[in-house]
């Protein structure tokens, strides 16, 4: 029975996929109803909800209470969930994740050297001054997060801007934790902040390898403290 029913709710699974891919739902759309959806798959409605319960961890269906479901697409949140579980499985490390972060940026970094608004160049400048000026670790590892997700928003790039900011949400405290360590030693407080002053600059000049390698400095000295810290 317990085959059975994995077969169904899969089945359900499939419909959905295909009728997505075909086009005939699309993003924001309403899901047929369940009893409308088992009855022509053939399936019973528990198949159903599990197969819609399934999607909505996938981050593509949303459920509204007395609307029903919608097609969505949060990629962010299937990220958020697995990033998150492989942490708390050990089969991926703070130092691992940072490296992945750094040929996401890096890239990132270059496309934004080229799509940049003033107004947002303007705002990395102030951030990586108030970084450099604030006395509160806390504080100032707030503007160092700002700064990053502002970056990701110049570039234009949805796909990794949801990479990035699946990212942050699984490992916003570890990053708040190494900022505020890597500031308490004054030459890697200095590195970092030159670095986010040599990005901000670069970007302003729309200098694209300029961009790229004040971004890999930074990872540099991330790394460096992971490593110090034994966070691997």
């Amino acid at each position: 029975m317990a085959e059975r029913n994995e077969r169904a709710y899969e089945k359900v699974i499939e419909h959905i996929k295909n009728e997505i891919w075909q086009g005939t739902l699309k993003r924001g759309e309403r899901l047929p109803p369940e009893r409308e959806l088992a009855e022509s798959l053939g399936v019973s409605r528990n198949s159903v909800r599990e197969a819609i319960r399934t999607l909505g961890l996938m981050g593509f269906v949303s459920s509204t209470q007395g609307a029903g479901n919608f097609v969505t697409c949060d990629i962010e949140q299937n990220l958020r969930e697995s990033l998150r579980m492989m942490i708390l499985l050990g089969e991926t490390n703070y130092l691992q994740l940072s490296q992945l972060r750094c040929g996401l940026e890096s890239e990132n970094a270059r496309l934004a050297a080229e799509r940049i608004q003033p107004r947002q160049a303007a705002r990395l400048k102030e951030l990586a001054r108030l970084m450099r000026e604030e006395a509160d670790p806390q504080k100032a590892s707030r503007y160092d997060q700002e700064f990053h997700s502002l970056l990701c928003e110049a570039s234009g790039n949805r796909l990794i801007k949801s990479l990035f900011s699946a990212m942050l949400s699984t490992i916003n405290d570890f990053i708040s934790t190494m900022y505020v360590r890597i500031v308490e030693d004054p030459a890697q407080a200095e590195a970092l902040h030159t670095a986010h002053q040599r990005l901000a600059d670069a970007l302003a000049a729309h200098n694209a390898d300029a961009a790229g390698q004040a971004m890999r400095t930074h990872f540099e000295v991330v790394d460096a403290s992971i490593r110090r810290e034994k966070l691997l």
